[in-house]
């Protein structure tokens, strides 16, 4: 299945009933007056997020979708029934624009989390509602509103922890194959990957990750070209990327230096924000250098790129799982300490708003208690 990543579609809330002209006409009440109803509203639509979804999909050939209209009002006061609110379900991590304005209207990234994109039309008024002392049957009644009618365009970024970067052929497949349950396709050629893959990487029973493994990038991949550039967006919403570099002697290239300032290249290009995301160093392949010569390569690359010690590196052989545990354990304990200062900051956030509501009360005693004094 090819992976549907944006989508766009026009989204059409119901129209509102329209308000009824009646009279009552009964047997011994000549004057029965006014009696027409109110019309229903129009349904709403709703773009609403869950985890069983990965693609947009759905939305590539279903282009428009509508709400029911509201009912129209009827004669002995009946109101119309309202219209059906229509909910459509996205992937987690979708993100919602007008096309037409290009205003960014949300971000879907939790389990059923809901948005309205377009509101139903209001109710017209029956003729019962124009009655008064001096007009006692009135003729007129109120149609309802129209519903909304918005083109949306919806873009999907991967939800995932850590993002796999690295040219074709790098070994992104062959390592999250080897650290989770994902079963991306492998070969020996470039661009085996067609869509992103997502895995996720469990540590113990009650720790895991999950680890999103994007098509590779060649160079001019910011301006378009390639598989990879449109993917790049996907990268954001990670907390680490793993830069895979390839330094075995077989390797496609014969400068692993320059396929690392590659990609580096490439991230700067499509954004400084992603370039200036934590990125971990992972030499691949390393079992196909000779043992004698191993420590020596990995040493030489590294003084060549200028790589900051203090940052972590791994030498790992995806394809036999060589040193992938460590890394996976050193991974976790990295999102483990971002997470928990995602909460800390949570908590303050909340205590700062409930130190601001004790400040306004405060503020309205005083100021109760300066009136007092004053009177």
């Amino acid at each position: 299945m090819k992976f549907i990543d944006e989508a766009k579609i026009v989204v059409i809330a119901g129209n509102g009933g329209h308000g009824c002209v009646s009279f009552r006409r009964e047997k011994f009440i000549p004057f029965g007056g006014p009696d027409g109803g109110d019309g229903g509203d129009g349904g709403s639509v709703y773009l609403r997020a869950t985890k069983t979804l990965n693609t947009l999909m759905t939305y590539r050939y279903t282009r428009t979708y509508s709400a029911e209209r509201g009912e129209d009002g009827a004669g002995a006061n009946r109101t119309g029934k309202d219209g059906e609110d229509l909910y459509l379900d996205v992937p987690l991590g979708t993100q919602v624009f007008d096309n037409t304005t290009d205003e960014f209207i949300a971000d879907l990234t939790e389990e059923d989390q809901v948005v309205k994109v377009a509101q139903g039309g209001f109710h017209g008024l029956g003729n019962t509602r124009y009655k008064t002392s001096t007009n006692r049957a009135p003729r007129q009644s109120k149609p309802g509103t129209e519903g909304d009618e918005r083109e949306l365009r919806l873009e999907l970024k991967v939800m995932a922890d850590v993002g796999l970067l690295g040219l074709p052929n790098a070994g992104k497949s062959t390592l999250i194959r080897a650290i989770s349950a994902a079963r991306p396709k492998v070969a020996d050629y470039p661009f085996t990957t067609l869509a992103p893959s997502l895995g996720v990487v469990d540590i113990d029973s009650l720790r895991s990750f999950v680890v999103a493994d994007i098509p590779g990038l060649i160079e001019g991949a910011s301006d378009g070209i390639g598989l990879g550039h449109q993917f790049l967006k996907h990268l954001s919403r990670t907390s680490i990327l793993l830069h895979i570099v390839d330094l075995s002697p077989s390797s496609d290239s014969q400068d692993p230096v320059e396929d690392y300032l590659t990609i580096l290249e490439e991230l700067r290009k499509y954004s400084e924000e992603l370039a200036n995301k934590p990125r971990w160093l992972v030499i691949n392949k390393i079992d196909l250098i000779p043992d004698d010569e191993r420590d020596a390569a990995i040493e030489d690359f590294l003084n060549a790129i200028k790589w900051d010690r203090q940052s972590p590196h791994f030498a790992i052989s995806a394809i036999s799982k060589l040193h992938t545990r460590e890394m996976c354990y050193q991974i976790m304990d990295e999102i483990d300490k971002e997470r928990a200062d995602e909460v800390n900051e949570y908590d303050e956030q909340a205590k700062k708003a409930i130190q601001k509501e004790r400040d306004k009360l405060l503020t309205e005693e005083e100021y109760y208690a300066m009136m007092n004094e004053e009177k």
